[in-house]
C-alpha cells in the first residue's frame, strides 16, 4: 500500500471565523480599569450560549456558570481590564493633563492618538510632543524625556470651556486608538491583549465543552474579572463570592527573546512555543503536576518559569482567598506588554485553550490535591 504524502499543510485551527470575529471586536472595544462594561457586555453575549447561566458582581466581574447546582466548584479565570489614563487637569489653553489608570507606560505615549471617554461620548485627541529640532535647537538644553507631568492631550479645543463643551471632565478615562491587526507568520497585534486574550480563551473553552457535549462532574465558573491592573481587586471580590475548590488562572507573560529583557531574571519564554507554566508559592504543586501531565498526555508543548513571592496575577487572589484554594497559572507568551502593539502567536492561543480544556476533563472532585 502506498504511503500517504506529507503535504506540509497546517492542522485545522480550532478557532472558527466566528470566534476570530468576536476576538477582533472584543480587543477593539475599550475596557479601561473601572470602566469595563463595554467589553464585559460583549463577552457575556458571546459566552451566553455555552453556559447555563450568567451573573455579574457589583463592580462588573462577569461569570458564566455550567452546572450551577454542583457543590464542587472549579474556576477558569482571566481579567478584562486594560491600562488607561484619567483626565486630571485642564489648563486655560485647553490642554489636558493626565494620571495613570493602571500600569500604563508614559514612554510610549508621545504622538499617540487616543479616545477620551466623556459624558457626550468618545472624543478624539492626541498626545502632543514638540518636534525634534525644537528640542535640540539649543545645545545648552538637555533633550526632554516624556513624563506623566509633561505629557498632555490636545483635542483641538483652545480653551478650558471648549474642552468641557465636548463632555470632557476631570475623571474622564482615556484609551489608545490602536486596535487588532495581523502580521506575517500567524502573529497578532493589538492593545489590551493583556488580558482580553485570556477572556477570549476561557470563552472558547466553554464553547468547546458545549460543542463536544462534555458533562463535567462539578460546577464550572468561567470568570472574566475586572480591576486586575490596579491590584487584583476583581478577582479578590469574586473569589470570596464563589468560594471555589480549584482555580485555573490564565494571563499573559513576557516573551523574553525580545531585546532589553533579561532571561536571567524573567526566564526563557518565547512566542510560538506553547503556554507557560509557573512555579511559585501561590501555585499549588499537585494541581500544577496535573496540568503538566495533561500537557504531556495530549502532546501540548509547554514552557516553564519561576516567580518569586507573588505571581502578580489573579492567581494570588484565588490561592489565598477564603480557606485557601488550590490554584494554577497558565500563561500565554506576549511581546511588548503594556504597549499598543502587544504581540501574540495564534498557535499559542490554540494550545492554551486546549490545555485548559483537557485539564478540566482530567480534573474531578476526587482528584487528590491534599498538600501531603
Amino acid at each position: 500500500m502506498a504511503k500517504s504524502k506529507n503535504t506540509g499543510a497546517k492542522p485545522k485551527s480550532i478557532l472558527s471565523n466566528t470566534a476570530m470575529d468576536f476576538f477582533r471586536n472584543y480587543i477593539n472595544t475599550p475596557s479601561p480599569v473601572g470602566f469595563e462594561s463595554g467589553g464585559q457586555k460583549l463577552w457575556m453575549e458571546y459566552v451566553r450560549p455555552f453556559v447555563d447561566n450568567i451573573f455579574s458582581d457589583p463592580y462588573g466581574t462577569a461569570v458564566g456558570v455550567i452546572n450551577p447546582e454542583a457543590p464542587f466548584k472549579v474556576v477558569i479565570e482571566a481579567h478584562a481590564d486594560e491600562i488607561s489614563w484619567f483626565v486630571n487637569y485642564i489648563n486655560d489653553q485647553g490642554l489636558i493633563y493626565l494620571k495613570r489608570n493602571g500600569g500604563v507606560d508614559h514612554q510610549v505615549a508621545p504622538a499617540k492618538r487616543v479616545w477620551i471617554h466623556g459624558k457626550k461620548g468618545p472624543v478624539k485627541a492626541v498626545f502632543g510632543w514638540p518636534a525634534i529640532h525644537t528640542r535640540l535647537g539649543n545645545p545648552d538644553t538637555k533633550e526632554p524625556q516624556p513624563k506623566v507631568d509633561n505629557l498632555c492631550l490636545d483635542c483641538g479645543a483652545r480653551t478650558k470651556k471648549e474642552v468641557e463643551a465636548l463632555g470632557i471632565h476631570i475623571g474622564s478615562v482615556v484609551t489608545y486608538e490602536e486596535g487588532y491587526d495581523e502580521l506575517a507568520y500567524d502573529y497578532l497585534i493589538g492593545r489590551a491583549f493583556d488580558n482580553r486574550v485570556g477572556g477570549f480563551m476561557i470563552a472558547e473553552v466553554a464553547r468547546m465543552l458545549k460543542d463536544n457535549k462534555k458533562k463535567l462532574p462539578y460546577g464550572l465558573y468561567v470568570v472574566n474579572a475586572v480591576q486586575e491592573e490596579i491590584g487584583l481587586r476583581g478577582a479578590e471580590m469574586i473569589a470570596r463570592r464563589i468560594k471555589p475548590n480549584v482555580a485555573i488562572i490564565t494571563d499573559v507573560t513576557h516573551d523574553t527573546s525580545t531585546p532589553l529583557i533579561s532571561k536571567i531574571v524573567e526566564g526563557d519564554i518565547q512566542c510560538g512555543k506553547g503556554p507557560s507554566l509557573a512555579y511559585a508559592p501561590a501555585i499549588h504543586n499537585k494541581l500544577l503536576q496535573l496540568v503538566q501531565d495533561t500537557a504531556e498526555k495530549n502532546k501540548i508543548p509547554v514552557q516553564t518559569r519561576t516567580l518569586s513571592r507573588s505571581t502578580g496575577t489573579d492567581t494570588d487572589s484565588f490561592a489565598y482567598a477564603n480557606d485557601g484554594c488550590p490554584s494554577v497559572l497558565i500563561s500565554i507568551p506576549l511581546r511588548y506588554m503594556h504597549t499598543t502593539v502587544e504581540m501574540l502567536h495564534k498557535s499559542d492561543i490554540e494550545q492554551t485553550i486546549k490545555l485548559m480544556y483537557q485539564t478540566l476533563l482530567a480534573l474531578t472532585p476526587k482528584t487528590n490535591l491534599s498538600y501531603f
